[in-house]
């Protein structure tokens, strides 16, 4: 059984219907490609649970499982994912280490212990002397790897990309995937990435699946991954 398994995900409205499934082995990348308006974002959504799916309500068998767990009626917060989000969300009146510690502090760890594990976790994203900073000191490209730090420092049992990289120009974006596909195979986390850019969805992932109007149209690995499928 895969890592991950999710089948007969489904959400309908008026103007577009969801049916998605994939099942992802430990410490993989999967790439949800698609033109704006596909249902890629709301697949993310589903899985995290902040939207409810029909799937309930189908006759179609629904799995949504990770690690071996069901998900599926958990709430978001008991699910253990992890959401990067276009916008690195900072919050602004806190340190960099403060930033990456806050999912540490709400375990109840200690403030000066989790400023320690952060500003060391911050050495896996090349934020070496970042840890007394504050966001607004911050480049776009500097700003999101913090924002990834404090996502995985928790070691969420599985990661949602939401077009991370989709404010920052075209060399940063390059730069950016390959340094998250390094940390990702560095440290092992399996991982959903959604994102309009081929070029993007072949450096960071295992496998790729195309969407158009909510429905998987292809599926393959990032070599066979070409414009004419999206």
């Amino acid at each position: 059984m895969s890592y991950v398994e999710i089948i007969g995900l489904q959400k309908t409205w008026p103007e577009i219907k969801i049916d998605f499934s994939c099942s992802i082995e430990r410490a993989k990348m999967l790439g949800i490609a698609g033109h704006s308006g596909s249902g890629k974002s709301t697949v993310l959504r589903l899985i995290a649970g902040l939207i409810q799916p029909d799937s309930e309500k189908s006759d179609t068998p629904f799995v949504l499982s990770v690690g071996g767990k069901s998900i599926k009626h958990m709430s978001p917060a008991k699910r253990g994912l992890g959401m990067v989000f276009q916008n690195a969300a900072l919050f602004p009146h806190m340190r960099v280490d403060d930033n990456v510690a806050y999912g540490l502090r709400c375990t109840g760890m200690g403030k000066k212990q989790s400023r320690r594990v952060a500003a060391e976790f911050l050495k896996n994203f090349a934020l070496e002397g970042f840890a007394e900073r504050y966001p607004e000191s911050l480049s776009g490209g500097e700003a999101q790897r913090v924002s990834l730090a404090r996502t995985l420092i928790v070691r969420p049992s599985l990661v949602l990309f939401d077009e991370p990289f989709s404010s920052l120009d075209a060399p940063l974006r390059k730069k950016l995937a390959s340094d998250i596909r390094d940390l990702q195979k560095k440290i092992g986390f399996t991982g959903i990435i959604v994102t309009h850019d081929i070029n993007e969805a072949k450096a960071m992932c295992d496998h790729i699946t195309v969407l158009k109007k909510g429905r998987q149209t292809w599926t393959g690995s990032p070599e066979d991954f070409s414009e004419a499928f999206i």
